[in-house]
C-alpha cells in the first residue's frame, strides 16, 4: 500500500512528441511556415531565408526579441507552452499572435536530421541555443526517455559566424540535411512564400527575405500575367489585387458584395495548368487565411461539386473570427478541423451565395472572350453553347496582331457578330439538317421533280452562267442531282403536292420560311421579330419532317 501522503508527479516520455504531430508534418512549406510565424510572434521585422541545394540545409533569420536560456528552456523546449498566456497580441507590436497551442514547434523536429537553434536577447547577450537531432530523437524515444534524461547537444558556433555579422537580437533556426530536400526552385519558393504569408506583404514592418531579395507581389508576376477573372469579395483591400489583378491584363472584373462572409478573393487562370507548381506536387487554390496566415489549403475540395470552372480557380479567404478561444485547428496545424462549425459555414455559405454568382461570370466571360465556357451551366441551351464556340473557333481567324492599329476596331466589330452568330449559326445547321433529310426522303420513296423542271433548269443556268463569270472549272455541288437544287419551299411541293396532312403543313409553312431562310443563307442579320418567326416556323417543319420519317 501507498504511504497516506506520499507525493506521485506526471512523468512525460519523449515519444508524446510523435504523438502530438512530429511525424504529420509533411510539407516543408508548413514548416518554413512555422519558423517564419514563430518571427512574426517575436514581434521580428525582418526574417532571412537562406537555401543552399548543394548541401541540403536551411537557415531561418529573425531580428525579433530573441530568448534568454531560461526563455529558451522555459518556453521554446517546453511543448505546450503557449504565448497567449500572456494575452492575445505581442508586447511590442501588437501584433494577433498566431501561435496557439505551444506545439506547432514540432513542426521544425520534421524535416531535418538535425536542427540548431541560436538566439539572444540584446547585443550585450551571448547566444544561447542547443542541437536537436533527430536520430538521437528517434533513440530515446525508442527507449521511452523522459526529457530530462534527452539534454541537446551543444551548439557549433562555426555554423552561425556568418549569419550573426550585424545581428544584434533574434533567433536563427539551422536546419541540417533536409529530409525530403528543398524540391522548389528559388524563384518558386519565393512565389508560394509570397502567396502563402501575406502579412508580410499587407504589414509594412514585416519583411521576408530569401538569399538577402526581399519578397513582394512582383514575385507573383508570372500568376498574374495567366490571371483573367477577378471577383473581389467584399472589398478585400490587399496589394496584389490593387496593384497587380488590373487591366490590361486583368480581362474582367467584380466586386461581390456577401453579408457576414469575410472578407477575400477568388481569381480564373487561363488553363489549369497554370495553377501547377512545376517539379512538385503543389496546386496553387483557393486557400483559407485567419491574421494573415494559411491555415487550410483549397477549401474548394471540401465542396464537392466538380464543376470544370473550379479547376481555373486560386485566391483567398480570410476569416480571422476561426482565431477565437476555441482551437479549431488540427494537431499537424495544417489544416481546419473539418467538423467544426464555422468552418461549415464558411463552406456552406461559399457554396451558396459566392460559387453561383462565380460560375455564371466565369461561363459569361469565358465566352466573351472567346474561350470554352461550362458546357453544365445551364444558362445557355447546348444549341447556343454551341453555336457560340464554333462562333469563336472561327472568329479567331480574323484576330489581327497585338501592334495593328485597327485590332481595336476589328475586334469590337466581331463581339457585335457573338449574339446574332448564336441564333444564325443554330438556325443554319437545322436549314440544313432539314432540308437534306427531305432530300433522303425523297430519294427514298423515288418521288418525280418533273413538275418543277423548266424551275431546275432555270437554277442550272444560272449556275452555270456564274461559274463561267467566275473562270470556276471545278465542281460545287457534291451530287448533281435535281434536288440539289432545290430548297425547303420546293422539297417539300416534292414530298406531296395533292394530298394535305403533313406534306402540305411543311408547304405552307415552308412559304413563311423561305424569305426568313434565304436572309439567313445570305448572312444577313436578322431583327428579334424575324428571329422569333423563324424560330416558331422551324418548329413546326421540324416536327413534320420528324413525323414524315418516322412513318416511312
Amino acid at each position: 500500500m501507498a504511504k497516506q501522503n506520499e507525493q506521485f508527479t506526471f512523468e512525460i516520455s519523449l515519444s508524446v512528441l510523435n504523438h502530438l504531430g512530429r511525424n504529420l508534418y509533411r510539407s516543408f512549406m508548413t514548416v518554413l511556415g512555422e519558423a517564419i510565424s514563430n518571427a512574426w510572434d517575436a514581434d521580428a521585422e525582418n526574417v532571412w531565408i537562406y537555401i543552399n541545394r548543394d548541401q541540403n540545409n536551411l537557415i531561418v533569420k529573425d531580428d525579433g526579441v530573441g530568448m534568454t536560456a531560461e526563455d529558451f528552456q522555459d518556453k521554446f523546449l517546453k511543448i505546450g507552452y503557449s504565448k497567449r498566456k500572456e494575452g492575445s497580441k505581442s508586447k511590442g507590436k501588437k501584433r494577433p499572435f498566431i501561435g496557439r497551442k505551444g506545439i506547432g514547434k514540432i513542426a521544425l523536429l520534421s524535416c531535418a536530421q538535425k536542427i540548431h537553434v541560436s538566439t539572444r536577447k540584446t547585443v550585450n547577450d551571448n547566444y544561447v541555443g542547443g542541437i536537436i537531432d533527430n536520430s538521437g530523437l528517434d533513440e530515446a524515444i525508442k527507449n521511452d526517455l523522459t526529457p530530462d534524461r534527452y539534454p541537446l547537444g551543444e551548439l557549433d558556433e562555426t555554423i552561425f559566424e556568418m549569419y550573426e555579422k550585424g545581428h544584434e537580437h533574434g533567433t536563427i533556426i539551422y536546419f541540417e540535411n533536409i529530409s525530403d530536400g528543398v524540391k522548389n526552385s528559388i524563384d518558386y519558393l519565393r512565389k508560394l512564400i509570397a502567396l502563402y504569408f501575406r502579412f508580410s506583404l499587407v504589414d509594412e514592418s514585416f519583411k521576408i527575405y530569401v538569399e538577402e531579395k526581399p519578397i513582394t507581389i512582383d514575385d507573383l508576376d508570372s500568376l498574374t500575367q495567366k490571371t483573367e477573372f477577378l471577383w473581389n469579395i467584399n472589398n478585400l483591400n490587399d496589394p496584389y489585387v490593387a496593384q497587380k489583378l488590373i487591366p490590361p491584363a486583368l480581362k474582367e472584373s467584380s466586386v461581390l458584395n456577401v453579408d457576414s462572409f469575410p472578407k477575400g478573393f477568388i481569381a480564373s487562370v487561363s488553363k489549369p495548368t497554370n495553377l501547377k507548381v512545376f517539379t512538385t506536387d503543389e496546386r496553387i487554390g483557393v486557400d483559407l487565411f485567419v491574421n494573415g496566415r494559411l491555415r487550410e489549403r483549397d477549401i474548394l475540395r471540401h465542396i464537392p461539386t466538380a464543376r470544370v470552372y473550379e479547376n481555373y480557380l486560386y485566391g483567398q479567404i480570410h476569416f480571422n473570427e476561426l482565431d477565437d478561444e476555441v482551437d479549431r485547428f488540427t494537431s499537424s496545424r495544417e489544416g481546419v478541423l473539418s467538423d467544426d462549425p464555422k468552418f461549415r459555414w464558411l463552406l456552406t455559405s461559399l457554396q451558396k451565395e459566392i460559387l453561383p454568382q462565380i460560375a455564371d461570370d466565369w461561363d459569361k466571360w469565358r465566352l466573351k472572350n472567346k474561350k470554352k465556357g461550362d458546357d453544365e451551366n445551364t444558362r445557355l441551351t447546348q444549341r447556343e453553347r454551341t453555336s457560340i464556340d464554333l462562333f469563336n473557333v472561327v472568329s479567331e481567324d480574323y484576330t489581327l496582331p497585338k501592334d495593328s492599329l485597327q485590332k481595336k476596331k476589328v475586334d469590337s466589330w466581331v463581339d457585335e457578330l457573338a449574339e446574332d452568330a448564336k441564333f444564325n449559326f443554330s438556325s443554319y445547321a437545322e436549314c440544313f439538317i432539314s432540308e437534306n433529310l427531305l432530300r433522303k426522303f425523297i430519294q427514298e420513296k423515288k418521288l418525280s421533280v418533273e413538275r418543277l423542271r423548266n424551275l431546275i433548269n432555270d437554277f442550272r443556268r444560272r449556275e452555270s452562267e456564274n461559274k463561267a463569270a467566275g473562270n470556276i472549272n471545278i465542281d460545287i455541288r457534291q451530287r448533281d442531282d435535281d434536288l440539289s437544287y432545290l430548297d425547303m419551299a420546293y422539297l417539300s411541293k416534292v414530298v406531296d403536292p395533292q394530298k394535305g396532312g403533313a406534306a402540305n403543313t411543311i408547304n405552307t409553312d415552308a412559304k413563311e420560311y423561305k424569305p426568313i431562310r434565304d436572309a439567313l443563307a445570305h448572312t444577313a442579320l436578322l431583327t428579334q421579330d424575324a428571329k422569333t418567326k423563324l424560330t416558331a416556323v422551324y418548329l413546326n417543319i421540324k416536327a413534320r419532317v420528324r413525323t414524315l420519317l418516322s412513318n416511312s
